[in-house]
């Protein structure tokens, strides 16, 4: 039976989806079988920086609505075997409820090592979807300000939906750029502003990112993906240090 981790944030523009794009890939390098689940319906992305947006013809809402079987539905990744994506609908019309998608993960996770779920910006229904079900959560967060202002809420969130695992992720991190902001003395502030134990360092990296808009896999020797390992590691139950 797999783990099932919904990544979030407290707002939109952390590079939540890049985090799980980069964690699928990781995973997978760790001999696991992924399936990343897209529930931003109308803004699905995962299904472009992983390459295999050309070959979509069903989504989340199908299966639902019983347009098709649900592997049907899903579609792997051709750059990276083990890895599989799920995409959310294009309209949010069709967004699914949280008590569907409880019940549709239960099923898909006798199936993959890991899930990892897609959260949507906010706090609307997608959101709800997306937490029901998880096992443990991932709270991406910048070190400025107003990206952490959102995390008590999603926090809150989280364990109203009986989530007893919440760690943060700190994504798109340069030390120049947050010292010159000096807003906070150091990262344990950050760390306790967000309110949750940390699980991982992602470092600005944009040759990484460009990657993954590309719909390349984020692989190879890159600083981002050195993170994304030690933090799939850590999923996998590893203990790697952390490094601040």
């Amino acid at each position: 039976m797999g783990k099932v981790t919904v990544i979030t944030s407290g707002k939109g523009g952390t590079g939540k989806s890049t985090v799980t794009a980069g964690l699928g890939g990781a995973l997978v390098r760790r001999g696991n079988r992924v399936l990343i689940v897209d529930c931003d319906a109308g803004m699905r992305g995962i299904d472009l920086m992983l390459g295999v947006s050309g070959e979509l013809v069903f989504d989340i809402s199908d299966i639902v609505s019983g347009n098709c079987p649900p592997a049907s539905a899903i579609y792997p990744c051709r750059t990276m075997p083990e890895l599989y994506v799920l995409p959310a609908p294009q309209n949010v019309r069709d967004e699914i409820s949280p008590y569907i998608m409880k019940q549709l993960v239960t099923i898909l996770k006798k199936y993959y090592d890991h899930i990892l779920i897609d959260c949507p910006a906010g706090i609307g229904i997608g959101t709800e979807a997306a937490m029901a079900g998880a096992d443990r959560a991932a709270l991406v967060a910048n070190t400025e300000p107003l990206t952490l202002r959102g995390c008590d809420k999603t926090r809150q969130m989280l364990s109203d939906s009986g989530i007893p695992e919440i760690r943060l992720i700190i994504n798109r991190f340069n030390e120049r750029s947050f010292k010159r902001l000096n807003v906070f003395p150091d990262l344990d502030a950050v760390i306790d502003k967000a309110g949750a134990r940390l699980l991982g360092i992602v470092p600005e990296d944009p040759s990484c990112a460009a990657r993954a808009q590309r719909g390349e896999p984020m692989e190879g020797r890159y600083h981002a993906v050195a993170a994304f390992d030690r933090i799939a590691a850590r999923l996998d139950g590893s203990h790697v240090p952390l490094e601040l």
